[in-house]
Formats: C-alpha cells, sequence, structure tokens
C-alpha cells in the first residue's frame, strides 16, 4: 500500500498526514502517543495498524498532532489534539467515506475516547494500550462503538488488570485481548497487534451494524 503525504486545517493549524485510499467506503484515523514524549505518527504501532487496515480495503489516515513533525501548533493537553482527530475524520468524509473507525494508541486512545460524544459517525473504536495508570479515564463511559482493546501482559502503562476494571463502564460487550509478554512499546510484536484487528474485521464485530 502506498500512502501520499496530505496536509488538512484543524482550527488555525496546518495538520500533516498521510493517507492510503482504499476501495471500500471504510474509513479509519490512527492516532500516535504521547507528542511529549516523542509520539508520532511514525511510531511502530501506528503503522502496523495503518498497515492491517489498509491490507483490508479501509481508506487510512494518520497524522501527527499539532506541534508534531511538521503539524503547526503546539501541544494542546488533548484538547486540541482532539480538534485534531475531528478534524481528521472530516478529511476523510470528504473522500466519500461513509464508514469511519477510530484506531488509537497509547495517548492516542485516550485522545480518541474524548471524541465519543462528539463523533456520532463513528462505526467502530479500537484501543491500543490506553494509559489508563497515566491518564484520567474517568469521563469515558458507555461506548458501543468500542469493539477491541489490546494490551501487553507487562504493560505497567496500560495494565490489563486496570483496564479490565474498566471495560464494563466502558463497554461491557468490548474484548480485551492480551499480548503475552509484551510491554507498552510492542517492540518486535507488533504482528499480534495486526493479527487482533484482522480478527475483528473479518468477524464484522468492527461495524456497528454488523
Amino acid at each position: 500500500m502506498k500512502e501520499k503525504r496530505v496536509t488538512f486545517k484543524s482550527g488555525k493549524a496546518t495538520i500533516e498526514g498521510l493517507v492510503y485510499e482504499g476501495a471500500s467506503a471504510n474509513g479509519v484515523v490512527v492516532t500516535h502517543p504521547h507528542p511529549l514524549y516523542g509520539g508520532s505518527m511514525s511510531n511502530n504501532v501506528v503503522e502496523a495498524m495503518v498497515q492491517i487496515y489498509g491490507d483490508n480495503g479501509y481508506s487510512t489516515l494518520r497524522f501527527n498532532f499539532r506541534g508534531v513533525g511538521r503539524s503547526e501548533g503546539s501541544y494542546g493537553d488533548g484538547i486540541g489534539e482532539r480538534e485534531d482527530v475531528i478534524a481528521a475524520v472530516a478529511y476523510l468524509t470528504r473522500l466519500g467515506k461513509t464508514s469511519i473507525d477510530l484506531a488509537g494508541y497509547s495517548f492516542g486512545s485516550w485522545v480518541n475516547a474524548q471524541c465519543k460524544d462528539r463523533l456520532n459517525e463513528i462505526h467502530g473504536m479500537v484501543m491500543v494500550s490506553p494509559p489508563v495508570n497515566f491518564m484520567d479515564f474517568s469521563f469515558f463511559r458507555d461506548c458501543p462503538q468500542l469493539r477491541l482493546v489490546i494490551a501487553g501482559s507487562e504493560d505497567d502503562i496500560a495494565p490489563p488488570a486496570m483496564i479490565r476494571e474498566m471495560l464494563p463502564l466502558w463497554n461491557p460487550h468490548a474484548e480485551l485481548r492480551v499480548i503475552q509478554g509484551a510491554d507498552h512499546f510492542y517492540w518486535g510484536r507488533t504482528e499480534e497487534i495486526g493479527t487482533a484487528i484482522q480478527g475483528l474485521i473479518k468477524t464484522g464485530a468492527g461495524r456497528l451494524n454488523a
């Protein structure tokens, strides 16, 4: 799959991204880890998610949050980044995508969760290592779009035990997939993330109307 460089506006800021246009009406916005800790759209987990969605015919859009890489602006404490996600979804909508998912890794999953009440058109949500031991998820409740949460068994930023306690509040029907031996960074283990997402796509669980 070949992505192309694009820009789109988020408020006054110009955001840089990479888009792949698949043949289907499905699209996904993929968000990256914390900007203040080196997170960017070039992250290994982000790339793995983009690849598996693209291989399944989705249009994909990954982008650098404001203040990262060539994206204008500065770190927005999650609030500005939320606007970036909303702008990214609007970009895919303009491409004609009528069924759009959100897939986020670490900080990206926290930002995506904040968009729940702003994006009624979102059909599915995947979280990889939501940083529940690092950031406040108390606002996140009753999200039928959430289908899959992935975490490493050795992840101390997104401990599976903490996620398991929270999941009934998020969506009791969502699946928690624990990758044994993986920590927060998934070095050498991203293929297993792709396998988990592939299973979700193939069973149709990623679509609300499945």
